[in-house]
């Protein structure tokens, strides 16, 4: 079973490291291996441009921007973080692709202090990004998300974003407010979006998504009342679907196919 730890500390005797080569939203790896690149761990440690994420089965993994990739031999390949996904990687390997995409995101979207405006530098020791002219500290942006699979006997809700593949439909989801409960939110977005109320909110399971830096929470929920009454705005679809004839889903490894896949078992 792969073990994820991001709490050790940085390993000074480890004989080899994973390294994540980022370029935007794409992972690069050994095209001929199809697995991220292995090298000497001692030459990642205290280099400026590696920047430890934790360990992986007991392995040091790093992270890099490609421009700064200076141990490139030429033979990585970009393939998208969501093509990994829909690959099989598992839920211990995708969380450490996730830190890593976000941690980059994070550190050039911060590299001034936003209460003062002065240039920041990363900390010598936590992940942060430190302003020596006001001393402020500035932790990696996480953004809750709600994501609710809402069912009906046996049809559930589902929607569909211009953003999806052509065909593809999806668990409805939206952002908490300040101020809100994870309740609160599902309710709200739910009815934004579809025109449906909902009752028996039901938690089920969270996941770190990269796109950009959010944390969705997944919960299952059922139909309390209304008719089908989309946004047009960030929904431009929804239905109705029985579990034996579903249209096309987000892939396994999506906090929303699990949402599904737990639900259709209940039939099974």
């Amino acid at each position: 079973m792969t073990m994820i730890d991001l709490s050790s500390p940085e390993p000074k005797d480890a004989e080899l490291a994973r390294c994540y080569v980022i370029h935007e939203q794409n992972i690069l790896i050994a095209a001929d291996r199809w697995q991220l690149p292995v090298l000497p761990a001692y030459m990642l440690r205290q280099h400026p441009h590696y920047h430890y994420l934790g360990l992986l089965n007991g392995e040091p993994c790093y992270v890099c921007e490609l421009s700064n990739h200076e141990l490139d031999d030429g033979s990585l390949q970009p393939v998208p973080l969501r093509q990994l996904i829909s690959g099989g990687l598992d839920e211990p390997g995708f969380s450490m692709v996730s830190r890593a995409l976000q941690f980059l995101s994070w550190q050039k979207n911060h590299r001034f202090c936003s209460r003062c405006g002065s240039p920041t530098e990363a900390h010598h020791r936590d992940l942060a990004m430190t302003c020596q002219a006001c001393g402020y500290f500035q932790y990696p942006r996480i953004t809750p998300c709600i994501i609710a699979l809402v069912t009906r006997g046996e049809h559930a809700l589902l929607g569909r974003s211009t953003r999806f593949p052509e065909g593809m439909y999806s668990c409805l989801a939206g952002f908490m407010e300040a101020g809100e409960s994870a309740e609160q939110a599902l309710a709200r977005e739910v009815r934004e979006e579809s025109g449906i109320e909902v009752t028996n909110l039901q938690y089920l399971t969270s996941q770190s998504w990269p796109f950009p830096h959010s944390l969705m929470l997944g919960f299952h929920a059922d139909y309390a009342g209304g008719d089908i009454c989309i946004d047009d705005d960030e929904i431009v679809a929804a239905d109705w679907f029985h579990y034996r004839s579903l249209p096309m889903i987000p892939p396994p490894g999506s906090i929303a196919r699990t949402l599904i896949d737990h639900w259709v078992a209940r039939f099974q």
